[in-house]
């Protein structure tokens, strides 16, 4: 039974399907199974045994990454007398004989759901290519309730192969008491904190105007953290932050490196997530498993993830965000209440688990 797995999130970005894409590997690696597991990408390193990962490379020239998809990457495909191929970025996999099941991790729908969140040739390739890649597909996996819903409802001819299979937390993202990283930023004040790409769906103008008017408020010395690096459609986003009253209480920390992370969600007095659409909600699971009190959307899949751990509000609703905030600072017996309650809803998210239930639903495919 061989099954590659085509890798290329590992190489080409750092937001939430690389960390999965990376998960993914780092667990499938330890697990016992009969399976046979490849893996291609564009360049080599130690995640997976060196005779099991395929490179083709990637050459910036006119048409090669379409040629690259469509022609190179199916002719390695098939050389390697493959059984099944799994595509973790859910764009694929494309131009492969049938006797090749095709299962295809579905992370979120936000190109169709909202357009306008999105550049327009992303949404446009996935108008185009989506509903056939979910109608080739022998199986898909979805990371969450809402997002298998969303799938079935865009596609029901998906219905009956879609498996949802929850994702786990970083190992590496615990509790530490080492407030040394979170000091290079705040000097020691308090902080909300927020991780993610700086663009439309996260919702960040609202979240600006929420922190106005918690401070205005409250008066308090609050800062508010934003880990992640500049994405699409962010100038709406900056024009906003440098007109905002209390830039200086706003910390723009652009990418921090993984080791870092688990300072910053520590120290937090909460993470806050005002995503307008989350497919699961990576960032949400590593707050948790600090142990810090987490602010999030009431839609999507969000409540589904973070259950009784968290406060919810309307993410178009500014008073409501700030409401929030507020009440996280001024009354310690909810702090530590939620600050419990996360460390236990993280326990139901494993990386171990998923892969172990991934693994067994790619052996059931294989003998069909």
């Amino acid at each position: 039974m061989r099954i590659l797995i085509l890798a290329d999130p590992l190489d080409n970005q750092q937001a939430g399907i690389h960390y999965y894409t990376r998960n993914l590997l780092t667990h499938l690696a330890k697990i016992d199974t009969d399976a046979e597991y490849y893996i291609l990408r564009r360049k080599k390193d130690d995640i997976f045994p060196a005779d099991r990962q395929i490179i083709v490379k990637n050459y910036r020239f006119p048409a090669y990454a379409a040629l690259r998809m469509f022609c190179i990457i199916p002719q390695k495909i098939k050389k390697l007398n493959t059984d099944i191929v799994v595509e973790p970025a859910h764009f694929g996999p494309f131009n492969l004989p049938g006797k090749i099941k095709r299962v295809t991790v579905m992370h979120d729908l936000t190109p169709i759901l909202f357009p306008k969140l999105h550049r327009y040739h992303s949404q446009l390739l996935q108008r185009i290519f989506l509903k056939k890649i979910l109608k080739k597909a022998a199986l898909i996996i979805t990371n969450s309730d809402n997002t298998s819903r969303d799938v079935i409802t865009y596609c029901p001819a998906a219905k009956q192969k879609t498996k949802r299979i929850y994702l786990g937390s970083d190992d590496s993202i615990r509790y530490t008491g080492d407030s040394t990283v979170p000091e290079k930023y705040t000097a020691g004040k308090p902080y909300f904190l927020f991780t993610g790409t700086i663009e439309p769906r996260k919702n960040l103008t609202e979240l600006l105007k929420a922190f106005e008017i918690f401070k205005n408020k409250t008066g308090l010395p609050h800062l508010l953290l934003i880990a992640g690096q500049k994405g699409w459609k962010s100038r709406a986003f900056f024009n906003k932050l440098e007109q905002h009253p209390f830039r200086d209480d706003i910390c723009l920390c652009g990418f921090v490196d993984r080791k870092d992370m688990p300072g910053l969600y520590s120290h937090a007095r909460a993470f806050i997530f005002p995503s307008i659409y989350e497919g699961f909600g990576l960032p949400v699971v590593e707050a948790m498993s600090c142990g810090t009190p987490c602010l999030l959307s009431n839609t999507s899949s969000l409540p589904e993830v973070g259950g009784d751990a968290a406060l919810y509000f309307d993410p178009l609703a500014a008073q409501e965000i700030s409401d929030s905030m507020a009440r996280i600072v001024t009354d310690d017996e909810l702090h530590a209440d939620l600050s419990d309650k996360a460390l236990k809803q993280a326990e139901k998210f494993s990386w171990d688990g998923y892969c172990k239930q991934f693994d067994l639903e790619i052996r059931k495919l294989i003998k069909t």
